[in-house]
């Protein structure tokens, strides 16, 4: 299994490859971010990775999401997202869990057991629960803020979610959590963009709601940049 990560070993080195096979990430949320996010870190060599998503995959997810092929209609998103990574190293102990983090079931992840808890959830109430949460854990946290409606991956950047500028969602929890008379905890870094763009498309019909558009070009960087969150940190603190 060493050949898998030797191209990592030689950027990173042999003591950091070993922290990170130690390391414990949950990831909340395995759609078009959460899903590269995944891979992300498995193929650097994260060795005990946690998803939790309660969706199954479904058409319109194909043109952005990992693990959405024709082939996978229907299929638990988290089921087969662990399936493929466990392609990629079968020694990774990957764990799914089919459910949605909501007040209901939030008291069934212990987040300070985990090194890491990535945020990549759409939903602003459950969103917003997380981030009470998380960051009243001992778990680092990093948080995606909206990658529908962009197309520029040169405005993709990172902040302290006080410190967002640009983004609906992120401007909408801060207001939720100014409605709330509540802070977080402490302070957490997104992924974010401060792009927008408008919908071209029709909505479709079986749709009860407004959906956004949005394509794997960005969703993906979103990811990707949450993992390089997730290593970069591992690295700084191995090197302190």
């Amino acid at each position: 299994m060493e050949q898998i990560f030797q191209r990592a070993e030689l950027l990173l080195g042999s003591d950091e490859m070993e922290l990170f096979r130690q390391t414990r990430v949950i990831i909340f949320g395995v759609g078009g971010v959460g899903s590269w996010c995944a891979e992300a870190l498995v193929r650097t060599g994260i060795g005990h990775l946690t998803i939790v998503d309660s969706d199954v995959v479904c058409p319109s997810n194909i043109n952005r999401q990992l693990m959405a092929t024709t082939l996978t209609v229907g299929v638990p998103k988290v089921a087969c997202l662990r399936e493929r990574l466990l392609t990629i190293n079968p020694e990774a102990d990957i764990v799914a869990f089919q459910t949605v983090y909501n007040e209901q079931t939030a008291g069934t992840f212990d987040l300070s057991s985990y090194d890491y808890v990535i945020d990549a959830i759409d939903s602003l109430k459950d969103k917003l629960l997380l981030i009470q949460r998380a960051t009243d854990s001992t778990a680092t946290f990093f948080s995606s803020m909206g990658a529908a409606l962009k197309t520029d991956p040169s405005r993709i950047r990172v902040s302290e979610f006080w410190k967002v500028e640009g983004c609906p969602l992120a401007r909408a929890l801060r207001l939720r959590f100014k409605h709330l008379r509540q802070r977080p905890a402490r302070k957490f870094l997104c992924v974010f963009s401060d792009e927008h763009q408008e919908n071209r498309g029709q909505q479709p019909a079986d749709e009860t709601k407004h959906v956004n558009g949005s394509i794997v070009q960005i969703t993906g960087i979103f990811g990707f940049t949450l993992a390089s969150l997730v290593v970069n940190d591992r690295r700084y603190l191995n090197a302190d």
